[in-house]
């Protein structure tokens, strides 16, 4: 079994609806790690001094790669990446090699075999 491992920008009232839809999805489980922050197209606004900005989460998910584009496309209807800009970013890389993941290859692999 091959794993993607999708990472998602996004803005952090967006967070629990991002983990939900992916594990509808078919993701397993994720990391999230909180208070990231990000720049884009457009340089980040002031006002007197002071950065505003929206407070972001990164999202890690490890998934089976037959799996990983629906997720991916699932992440980005959720955060409406394609209708507004600054709301945050997805992409998936290839994982090489993963340890630790065997309790998710025995769940996956009839999911896998549904999809195929």
């Amino acid at each position: 079994m091959h794993f993607k491992l999708i990472v998602a920008l996004v803005e952090d009232d967006k967070t629990e609806g991002v983990l939900k839809a992916a594990r509808e999805a078919g993701a397993t489980g994720a990391t999230v790690l909180n208070q990231a922050r990000g720049e884009g197209l457009e340089p980040t606004k002031t006002f007197f001094g002071l950065t505003l900005e929206t407070q972001r989460d990164m999202l890690m998910f490890l998934v089976e790669e037959h799996l990983s584009r629906k997720i991916l496309e699932k992440i980005a209807d959720v955060c409406e990446f394609d209708k507004q800009t600054g709301t945050g970013i997805a992409f998936q890389l290839n994982v090489e090699d993963a340890v630790g993941v065997s309790h998710q290859v025995e769940r996956l692999t009839k999911t896998v075999e549904d999809e195929i």
